[in-house]
Formats: C-alpha cells, structure tokens, sequence
C-alpha cells in the first residue's frame, strides 16, 4: 500500500486535504507515528479524557489541542489541521453513525477539542523489518478489528467493550512480535491476546466488525492488539449530539519519529 509519494506524515497530511487520498494509511509514512482522531466540545472533553487514562492500552494520549483550536501541537503535526488532514471521518450523532465525509469543516464548533491517540500502525514497520509480515498490507486492505467481551473502565457517559485489531503470526515469530511491540507503549503496546479468537468473544475471522478479513496460513497464530476504535463504541454510548472520529484504519499521520513512541 505504499507509495512513493507517501513517505512522510506531511506527504500524508497533504494527500488527505487535496481529497487525493482517502483510504486506509497501513503502510504510508514508515517511520511516523499515526494516531487515531476523536473531535468533540468540550463540555465532554474531561470525562472523556478520564475515559482515556483509565484505559491506556486502547487509549494512549498523544495529543490534545486547546478548545477551538484545530492545529495540534507543531512539534507532532507542523502546518495541520485535525478537520481536513484525515482521509476519512464518521460523524456520530446521539449515538448514531451518521455519514463518512472527508472534510468536517462545516462540523467543528468554536469550543470543540481534539483528541490524538496511538495506532498500532505505528509499530507494524518494526515487525516488517524484522521480517515479520503484516498481512493487511501484503493485501493492500485495512486491518482486521473485532468486538470483544471484554469491558473498558467507565468514566462519565462514556463506556463499552475492548475492540482489538488482528494480524496473524508464523507460530516461531509470536514472541518476537511480543517483544518488539511491547516497546510501543504509545502505539498499545504488546498484544492483549494470543491465539484461540473465542477466548475473546470473536466467534468468526473472516468476519470482522471493522475493516476487511485477512488469510491466516497454515503455522499462523491470530495475534491480538488494542484498537484506538474502541472509543468509537464508548463514543457512541455516550450518545453525544455530535460527535467526529477518524474512520476506521484511515489515521492522521504525524511528524513525530517512530521511536518517540517507545
């Protein structure tokens, strides 16, 4: 899925404004960290911060812009803007997904926050050069993500279940994949889960709540990570008036180095 015009987060920031990209960033900008965009007002910017820390794996803060201001910090996005920079949004209303647009200029409001957190793309070059594959790329599709059963911790109107993203691993690469993605504590760190789907309340692969089914082959082992899309679910309980996200798998891509997520 990369291309040679995509190498960087600005490149990707930019094809995403110009509406010349708006699919799935898995493998863009190799060496950037992405994150995952929630814009909301702030009247429910605290709880839903509070939601956030009480559930770093999903949720790994990397960014929040003060109220009306769209531009994250310069030193993680230079020259951005969270309503244009993002392939594609859902916007969510009193709980409700609404429509997927690729711009929410005509939606931001004067006192809405915007929200960064780490994506486990971020990691996934890692795993590629320790020669690791990572299937949804080989694919040129987005990445597996699944409901589970297990509970998030609530805090204020928002609460809901884990969603975790899938990639399977030669068996004899498991620990490796372990290793590696525990140093990305930013990025949800090590897998939650391994193997048996069931153990997590998934009760078939090939069909994924979000995202696109992945062959897994012979010797492979499901490997499970946090998904910054569980905050679409707590989101969506919640049932805000109005409410934006990135969609699933389509991130803003920052300029921040990959081992700034370690």
């Amino acid at each position: 899925m990369t291309t040679p015009s995509l190498q960087t987060g600005e490149a990707v920031r930019q094809a995403a404004r110009r509406g010349t990209w708006d699919r799935p960033t898995a493998g863009l900008a190799p060496g950037y960290i992405q994150t995952n965009v929630v814009l909301l007002p702030q009247a429910f910017a605290f709880d839903f911060l509070r939601f956030c820390l009480r559930n770093p794996k999903p949720c790994p803060v990397v960014d929040i812009t003060a109220p009306g201001n769209p531009h994250p910090n310069p030193t993680v996005a230079a020259d951005a803007d969270l309503r244009t920079d993002v392939p594609r949004y859902r916007v969510y209303q009193e709980g409700r997904f609404v429509e997927e647009v690729t711009d929410v200029m005509h939606l931001w409001g004067a006192d809405w926050v915007g929200v960064l957190l780490g994506c486990s793309f971020t990691f996934e070059e890692a795993l590629r050069r320790a020669g690791i594959p990572v299937r949804h790329v080989e694919c040129g599709c987005n990445v597996p993500m699944y409901i589970t059963n297990r509970a998030t911790r609530p805090a204020g109107p928002f609460r809901g279940p884990l969603v975790v993203s899938m990639r399977p691993i030669p068996g004899n690469q498991v620990a490796v994949a372990v290793s590696l993605t525990a140093r990305y504590p930013q990025a949800h760190g090590a897998p939650v889960h391994i193997g048996d789907p069931a153990g997590l309340g998934i009760a078939d692969l090939s069909q994924p709540d979000f995202g696109d089914p992945v062959p897994i082959h012979p010797g492979e082992v499901p490997v499970f990570w946090a998904c910054g899309v569980t905050t679409h679910l707590a989101l969506m309980e919640a049932r805000l008036p109005v409410v934006v996200t990135h969609a699933p798998g389509h991130m803003f891509v920052t300029d921040l180095p990959v081992a700034e997520a370690i």
